[in-house]
């Protein structure tokens, strides 16, 4: 059984290497290729579970990165010829994606101010004004910034397999369980009513079978992705916590299409 899911916070490899540079406070002209290699490959790991559409090219941005770690790694033969050619300078294996990312982030951080720019614009109305004041309110949206990504999902998410593949037995006897995301999405948004509307992600993972965790963790994204729902973070490296909307919270008896 594939499951298949497009997310608009996908956008490319390297903007998951920045955001890894970021987290763990490397700079970017000094990156260490092994930590930064290894935390690129857990969630790619994630992706390859979740059997996600755009994963290719992020394999190629693997090994590229094994690449240039097994180059890191050999050693330096220093020979006769080398000793006296003062103009023979060995290239650093990290430097063309150092440029790379440089270069991606210059153009990101432009992208950021042409969204600024764009969004000053569209609160300029040429029409007169209208009457609204029938628009429901966006207060219950603004409460929160939404300071979880995608990627920190990810990183989540491939926790919480780890965790489980420790915590399954030896042996097992598995029967293919049929579940769709839609009722999976209620059965979520229920056990959030139970724990007072706010609980710990990977509370709400109580199954060991693989595809169970993934109709799960793509129910999530959705929730997410209607505003049912809402996650965040305390810092780097902590437990995420998900938390259901007020809105959602007063609605007794809540279905989705």
């Amino acid at each position: 059984m594939s499951y298949e899911v497009k997310v608009e916070a996908f956008e490319g490899p390297l903007d998951l290497l920045l955001h890894l540079i970021q987290r763990l406070e490397i700079d970017i002209y000094d990156i260490p290729v092994s930590e930064i290699t290894s935390q690129y490959m857990e969630h790619i790991r994630a992706m390859q579970v979740l059997e996600l559409n755009e994963a290719s090219e992020y394999l190629v941005m693997a090994a590229t990165l094994l690449a240039i770690k097994s180059k890191t790694l050999l050693p330096v033969h220093e020979s006769e010829e080398d000793e006296f050619d003062y103009e023979y300078v060995e290239e650093d294996p990290r430097e063309q994606l150092i440029s790379r990312l440089v270069e991606y982030q210059r153009f990101k951080q432009a992208a950021v101010g042409l969204q600024e720019l764009e969004a000053e614009r569209a609160a300029i109305f040429t029409k007169a004004p209208m009457d609204l004041s029938a628009v429901q309110p966006l207060e219950a949206f603004e409460e929160h910034d939404m300071d979880v990504n995608v990627y920190d999902m990810l990183a989540a998410f491939q926790k919480l397999l780890r965790r489980k593949q420790l915590k399954s037995p030896l042996s097992t006897r598995i029967a293919r369980q049929e579940i769709s995301i839609k009722d999976q999405m209620t059965s979520i948004v229920g056990r959030l009513k139970e724990r007072n509307g706010r609980t710990n992600f990977s509370e709400l993972f109580d199954s060991i079978e693989r595809s169970v965790l993934v109709v799960s963790f793509l129910s999530v994204l959705e929730l997410m992705k209607r505003q049912v729902i809402h996650v965040e973070q305390k810092g780097n490296f902590t437990d995420l916590m998900v938390e259901l909307r007020k809105d959602e919270w007063e609605d007794e008896d809540i279905t989705f299409e």
